[in-house]
């Protein structure tokens, strides 16, 4: 019977540190998986203003048709943007780092539109201006959400792979750290003021 016992022993000493992995690397994985979803919503609501932004512009164009290099810079940020944010992936800091910066560039140029726009009282009268105004408010919004979120989950998943003893399993299956939506500059953080 003490052999049977002693075998039993040897198992669960064997079998814990087993367990330990398995429940660790689970948890890791969980939090890899959230800033990847969290990462997804950005680039959804990322893909709407993105959307709004041609029809913005033909909305104005109408009006402001001397305004065409304002224009022309507004579809020229905004397409940098589009492929910043097909090309971008929450496994990837850089690309991350260029989003970010694109997406500043486009918020630059539509607050150059909207400062323009002041100047056109017919505009800021127009209904279809006004629908865009409530959309680009709304999506503007739903952008910030999904990045204090993304950035969240982002803290979560670092925290997990930098604490001890979870630490260890991140190192041996290579987790490897997660890049925060960050804006590079104070300008940049400025929000875009969407008035007609």
């Amino acid at each position: 019977m003490s052999a049977f016992v002693f075998i039993l022993f040897g198992l669960a000493i064997l079998l814990v540190p087993v367990i330990f992995v398995v429940v660790v690397y689970n948890g890791l994985v969980q939090v890899r998986n959230r800033c990847k979803n969290a990462f997804a919503q950005i680039d959804v609501q990322l893909k709407r203003r993105h959307d709004l932004v041609p029809n913005l512009v033909e909305s104005v164009k109408a009006f402001m048709a001397h305004e065409r290099e304002t224009l022309e810079a507004v579809i020229q940020a905004r397409n940098v943007a589009t492929s910043a944010r097909e090309h971008a992936s929450a496994a990837d800091g850089a690309s991350i780092q260029q989003l970010a910066t694109a997406e500043a560039g486009l918020g630059g140029a539509l607050g150059r539109l909207f400062a323009l726009s002041e100047s056109y009282p017919e505009l800021r009268s127009d209904q279809n201006m006004l629908q865009l105004q409530e959309e680009l408010t709304s999506t503007e919004s739903k952008v910030a959400f999904a990045r204090q979120a993304y950035n969240d989950a982002v803290m979560n998943y670092n925290n997990k792979i930098e604490m001890f003893p979870s630490n260890f399993v991140a190192g041996i299956f290579h987790f490897d750290a997660a890049t925060s939506f960050e804006l590079s500059s104070n300008a940049e953080r400025e929000s875009v003021a969407v008035k007609f």
